[in-house]
């Protein structure tokens, strides 16, 4: 199918549009996770319906010393893999287009929740997200808006933004899309260097060991996940731990030894000079 190109945020009002309209939101580097999020937006808006992915590296969410200048540019890619996997129209704007009078003096703040784990590792990093999904739920009006579960705070912070401002939008997870050997998907990965991924690995198996777990309750979980971080930490090269943590998702706060419900297991370290995220969700005793 021919996906539409727009960098105007007119233009992508004026697109012509017929049943439900569903946008992922991207910061481009597209790869296979992404797809997964198209398929699945086009699932959701019908053969009638329209996708729209937006690929913008949004500056707001990037801390200082962090990789906004490093961070891959791949337009023409994204949009050939976005037609692929489904998408109508690619919305691609400028900083300027996106930030007309520059940094936005007013933003949206994530609260509490912004402030643990990825918000305590990366100082104003929600706010400047939750910021960019707001303006771009504005500009792309959606029914349905699609993310993906890797990053599940973000995702868990944007279903409360909504809720809390009354966005006229549903909001929709998507599973973690993971290589055959377990690593997650995620566009940092063209960073790690084939000794580099062979301990990237060491995340994906200490979630799955944690999840295998849940039976024994949150500190057998939490045990076996950090037995097999602490041995990784003595490869080379090494895992880097910034946090390992088993959360509640309605408010990412760390859940009690006896607790029982849905929680999700949560790490993120360094490997190389990369850093990367993952998680898995699990289901403690029985539902509270």
């Amino acid at each position: 199918m021919t996906t539409q190109l727009t960098r105007d945020a007119e233009e992508l009002k004026a697109l012509p549009r017929a049943g439900r309209r569903a946008v992922v939101m991207t910061m481009g580097a597209l790869h296979e996770g992404h797809a997964t999020l198209v398929r699945e937006a086009r699932r959701l808006a019908g053969p009638e319906g329209q996708v729209v992915v937006t690929v913008f590296v949004n500056p707001l969410q990037f801390g200082a010393g962090e990789d906004l200048d490093r961070y891959p540019r791949t337009l023409d890619a994204d949009l050939a893999l976005a037609g692929r996997a489904g998408a109508d129209a690619v919305f691609a704007p400028s900083v300027d287009e996106v930030y007309p009078g520059g940094e936005p003096q007013v933003r949206i703040t994530a609260g509490p929740m912004g402030e643990r784990l990825e918000g305590a590792s990366r100082p104003g990093h929600f706010d400047g997200v939750l910021t960019v999904v707001a303006k771009l739920l504005h500009l792309s009006a959606p029914d349905v808006a699609l993310f993906g579960q890797k990053d599940a705070q973000q995702l868990a912070l944007i279903r409360r933004m909504v809720r809390d401002l009354n966005f006229p939008v549903e909001v929709v997870g998507v599973p973690t899309v993971r290589e055959d050997d377990g690593l997650a998907l995620s566009s940092r990965n063209r960073y790690l260097s084939g000794a580099d991924r062979a301990t990237a690995l060491e995340l994906s198996r200490a979630l799955r060991a944690g999840a295998a777990a849940a039976d024994g309750g949150a500190a057998a979980v939490r045990g076996s996940a950090r037995g097999i971080l602490e041995a990784a930490a003595k490869l080379e090269p090494p895992v880097l731990l910034d946090y390992l943590a088993l959360v509640d998702p309605s408010d990412f706060t760390e859940v009690p030894d006896d607790y029982a419900g849905e929680a999700v297991l949560a790490v993120a370290a360094k490997v190389g000079t990369t850093r990367l995220i993952d998680n898995v969700p699990l289901q403690l005793g029985a539902e509270r």
